[in-house]
């Protein structure tokens, strides 16, 4: 089946940077998608940014120009490099991935869409 395992996360102060890594198995050869979603103590898992098979990528509105989602096909693994992090980026941030799927620009996908997920990493950004 489907593994995703995701690693990077940390603490660090505003305005810093951390990279998120996902490592995948089990979505080659089938169109998908896969993305970071995240969810801080109270609130709804949202979706950060999502990419498929063929490139194409949505960000969410409150990362785009900070926030960059790439893949390293030979690795096998899903990138998040995060920039200029903020107190209110602070939350679990998971990998997830979904089969028979493909970007279609503009919003990001509902995490419910998405039924295969990593363990998580947690990012903490202080003021």
């Amino acid at each position: 089946g489907v593994r995703l395992v995701e690693s990077g996360g940390g603490s660090v102060k505003a305005g810093g940077s951390l990279r998120l890594s996902c490592v995948a198995s089990g979505l080659s050869y089938s169109s998908y998608c896969m993305g970071w979603f995240r969810q801080a103590p109270g609130k709804e898992r949202e979706g950060v940014a999502v990419t498929d098979k063929y490139g194409n990528i949505t960000y969410a509105d409150s990362v785009k120009g900070r926030f960059t989602i790439s893949q390293d096909n030979a690795k096998n693994t899903l990138y998040l490099q995060m920039n200029n992090l903020k107190p209110e980026d602070t939350a679990m941030y998971y990998c997830a991935a979904v089969r028979y799927c493909t970007v279609r620009g503009g919003t990001v996908y509902n995490h419910q869409v998405f039924p295969y997920w990593g363990q998580g990493t947690q990012v903490t950004v202080s003021s």
